[in-house]
This record gives C-alpha cells, structure tokens and sequence, in this order.
C-alpha cells in the first residue's frame, strides 16, 4: 500500500458504507416496512466536524445514532477507528463506546434528576470503571470548568440549571470518557436563540481544542454551515449530496440542498 494512501485509512474515524436501516411499522395483521436509511456511505476524518442536515424525518438522527453503534443498521458496515464495531461483542462494545459518545437534544431527559451536577458528571467514568473516586472528582471539576459552569454549582440538580446550562452538562458527559468521536444530535434546537449561539461557540472551541471528531446532526443549514467542515445532505434516507461546507453552501448541486437553503434564515 502507498504510504499517502495508509495516511488516509489511518485518518478515519469512522467510515459508513452502503448503510440501510428498515423499521417495521404498523400493527400486528397490517405491517409494513419503513426505509429510514438507504444506502448511505459516508466518512469522518480526525479533528473533523461532518453535518448532516435535512428535514424531520430525513434519516439523520438515525444515521447519527448507527454510528456509534446505538442502533444496528438492517445492512452496511460501520467501521469507528478501523474496528467494525457491530462485529463486537455486548461486553466489547460497552468498552469501545468509550472511545464514541453522544450529545442528545434533550437534555433534561438524559439527566438523572437525583443527581447532582458532580455524580451527572463522574457517572460514564463510574460506570465504565475509571479512576479511583478522588481521580473522579477532580476531572468533573475539571470538565465543568471546560463547559463554563462554575465550580460552586456542582452541588446543585438539573432542575436548578436552565436549558443552556443543561446542555453543557450534556456536553461535559459527553467528553469525560476522552472519546475520539462525538454524535451530536440536534444539540442547540430546544434552546432560545440567543443561547444557541453561545452554546455552538462552546461546541466549537472545544472540538478544535480537543480535535474531535465530529457528526452534527441539525435541520438548520446556518447552524451546520457555522459548525460543519463537510455537510451531506439527507432526503427520505439517502444522501443527495456529501462535499466540502464551502462547496455545498456556495454551490448546491442538489435541488434539494438549494430548497433548503432558500428557506432557512442565517445564523
């Protein structure tokens, strides 16, 4: 192999190819199939942040949440890191989602209420057998500070955070196993629009602090051109067009893409 093609493999975080996912929809005498992902290829290099935008329903949460292994695609391989990770086992991926993690939309359903922001923070180190406890505490001090929430709030439970708070401490969940790639889905679209963009400059500073690898999942084209290196575009499951972000905003070869630019207003 050249060595410039060995530097490319080695590159990748993740690679997708030729993923499906068919759901089974409807009740017990009248079951039909519904094509949520059809045939999408896709990569992510390291330090890199990929968008993937589109409408409701277009397939992008659920490619987001392929690949990192939260949902088994119907075909397709999914490769993070070189590993096929649905050829591991139940106990081996447990382990190697350390290395893959997810920022959701809502946070206040994936934060414990009986939890301070201390344990909310410690919890993936302590589930996964990190650290001893006193290493525990002081890397979710730490990861507080990096998300800007202050050390004197770690005493406190989600229900005293707003919604911008609470979506930084999904972010520091999602950094404190230092995984190599993050899927954030619809991360700033629950919030007022005068916090998503201090929480996409946060988003940002830390991927380009940490170079993260990165899956944007959003159906606002301004958000994901503010964020994204490179976009694919989704419609009714497949990728209708996958390039550079400056490409793709300055010169949309789908019909598709150019629909959605028109409608969305900037950031």
């Amino acid at each position: 192999m050249k060595t410039d093609q060995l530097e490319t493999q080695n590159d990748l975080v993740l690679e997708l190819t030729n993923v499906s996912k068919e759901f089974k929809v409807g009740g017990m005498f009248k079951r039909s199939k519904h094509v949520a992902v059809d045939n999408a290829s896709l990569s992510v290099k390291r330090n890199q942040v990929v968008g993937l935008v589109g409408e409701s329903g277009s397939g992008k949460s659920t490619l987001g949440r392929i690949s990192i292994g939260l949902i088994k695609p119907t075909s397709g391989s999914v490769r993070v890191l070189g590993q096929d990770i649905f050829a591991l086992g139940k106990d081996e991926l447990r382990l190697y989602r350390r290395k893959m993690q997810m920022i959701f939309q809502d946070s206040s359903n994936s934060l414990n209420p009986r939890m301070s922001l201390q344990e909310l923070i410690e919890e993936p180190m302590r589930v996964q057998n990190l650290y001893s406890a006193e290493e525990r505490r002081i890397r979710a001090r730490a990861l507080a500070d990096e998300v800007q929430l202050a050390e004197g709030w770690l005493g406190r439970y989600a229900h005293e955070f707003s919604g911008g708070q609470r979506q930084r401490i999904s972010i520091a969940r999602g950094l404190a196993l230092e995984p190599e790639l993050i899927v954030a889905d619809e991360p700033v679209s629950a919030l007022d629009v005068s916090v998503q963009a201090r929480v996409l400059n946060l988003l940002k500073d830390i991927q380009e602090s940490r170079s993260l690898s990165m899956i944007f999942v959003s159906h606002d084209m301004a958000v994901v051109e503010f964020m994204s290196d490179q976009v694919a575009v989704l419609y009714n499951g497949k990728i209708m067009e996958n390039g550079s972000a400056e490409d793709v905003f300055a010169n949309p070869k789908s019909a598709y893409t150019r629909t959605l630019l028109d409608s969305s207003p900037s950031l």
